[in-house]
């Protein structure tokens, strides 16, 4: 049940969830280049893939069901167990890395800690809908997305600093410090919680298929998946896979693909920081369509652009126009969604983003071999443009009509861990 009344929003938790998300994010990232150095120095490109692999693929086979664990149990017993528990896992693997050098701690940690991230993802996605009222929630979400833009640029140099100047063990304790104070934070935001009603008949597994379900039923959800999926499909590889690949073809130096991802970077945190101010201002319609046109226009841009000065100069409006489009998807699957299957629409959410990049990558990879990189490139412009369509289809899709359903409702009693 929404904390906050329909013309309110309770800024304060607001605050504390991206203060805590600012924190804990900040140290992932610095524990993920920590890690990835440490691999490298350990067993080369197969003990960074066994790392990668590690951490990624249990936290998208978890996100199936980390979205039907937070409507079950509510989101404060989910993010307050995991949370401790990854608070331990950090700090048992700082003892245990600061005794040896082999890489079997490191995965073993990269495992369990994935999984947790799996599990407590959709239980944060639900909770600023708690705290901002509809008019407000974009402006909250933008805030958020900028926490989720400034984290990579503050935590990969400090990742790097805790390696140089001491081993991968500070990295984790410094981890496991910044999730203490995540853990601190969400048991501020979630404090009152009613946990919902335990459905008799109903299992885990069952419950887990709530998301897909809810896209079958639900057509603005299901455009609006669409659009997130198609986005995030086209830009992958150009990110993550044909921007090197572009910037050796013409010569530029390794040089060139820092200032490209920085002018990026610096784009969608403008935009993110704006929209924390203004985004209740622009029409969803500006922000979801027009802004998704951009984006595909923006990335068959990237491709044709003649020198590093003007990839970088595009790059920076493809990022502006990022911030403000990811968050409004957001905020619209939001609002879209029933209250009691919120984790588990958040769930299907973040597999749109997650577990599209490998495919983007082993699709658009294979493609390049024939097409060239250029020619790829812009057949992900192609791609990107089906995103603003399928977001058109959701604003025009009528929204669904409330109904009682099999979903378990809050009782009156706080949560208890």
């Amino acid at each position: 049940m929404s904390t906050t009344s329909p013309a309110t929003v309770h800024w304060g938790k607001v605050g504390a969830l991206v203060g805590g998300q600012a924190a804990v994010q900040g140290g992932s990232f610095a524990l993920l280049i920590a890690m990835n150095w440490t691999a490298v120095q350990l067993g080369g490109t197969r003990a960074v893939t066994l790392l990668m692999l590690a951490a990624t693929v249990p936290r998208a086979l978890m996100l199936i069901f980390g979205g039907a664990v937070s409507d079950i149990l509510g989101p404060r017993i989910v993010l307050l167990r995991a949370t401790s528990a990854r608070v331990v896992v950090l700090a048992a693997g700082a003892l245990v890395v600061a005794g040896t050098d082999r890489l079997w701690p490191l995965a073993l940690v990269a495992v369990v800690e994935g999984s947790l991230l799996g599990l407590t993802g959709p239980a944060s996605g639900v909770l600023m809908p708690r705290f901002a009222a509809r008019e407000h929630l974009a402006r909250a979400n933008s805030l958020y997305a900028m926490v989720l833009r400034v984290a990579p640029i503050a935590g990969a140099p400090a990742g790097a600093w805790l390696i140089t100047v001491g081993h991968l063990w500070v990295a984790l304790a410094v981890a496991a410090g910044t999730c203490a104070v995540w853990l601190v934070c969400a048991a501020y935001v979630t404090r009152g919680f009613a946990r919902p009603r335990r459905e008799p008949g109903v299992s885990l597994v069952k419950r887990s298929g709530d998301g897909i379900r809810l896209l079958r039923a639900r057509p603005r959800l299901r455009w609006m998946f669409l659009a997130a999926f198609t986005m995030d499909l086209a830009f992958s590889w150009p990110a993550e896979v044909a921007l090197p690949l572009l910037v050796t073809e013409r010569g530029w130096g390794v040089g060139a693909v820092g200032l490209i991802l920085a002018c990026f970077g610096a784009g969608a945190l403008g935009s993110s920081a704006l929209g924390a101010a203004f985004a209740h201002r622009v029409p969803l319609f500006v922000r979801l369509v027009l802004g998704g046109v951009g984006l595909a226009a923006g990335i068959v841009a990237m491709a044709l652009m003649p020198s590093v000065a003007t990839l970088a100069a595009v790059a920076a409006g493809v990022g502006v126009l990022s911030g403000i489009n990811g968050p409004a998807i957001v905020t619209f699957y939001q609002q879209a969604a029933p209250e009691g299957q919120m984790g588990a629409a958040m769930s299907t959410l973040a597999l749109a983003g997650i577990g599209t990049a490998p495919v983007s990558i082993a699709l658009f990879s294979t493609v390049s071999l024939g097409l060239g990189v250029e020619r790829t490139w812009l057949l992900c412009g192609a791609v990107a443009v089906l995103s603003p369509v399928f977001a058109l289809c959701a604003l025009r899709a009528p929204a669904a009509a409330p109904r009682a359903t099999a979903v378990s409702l809050p009782d009156d009693s706080p949560a208890t861990v």
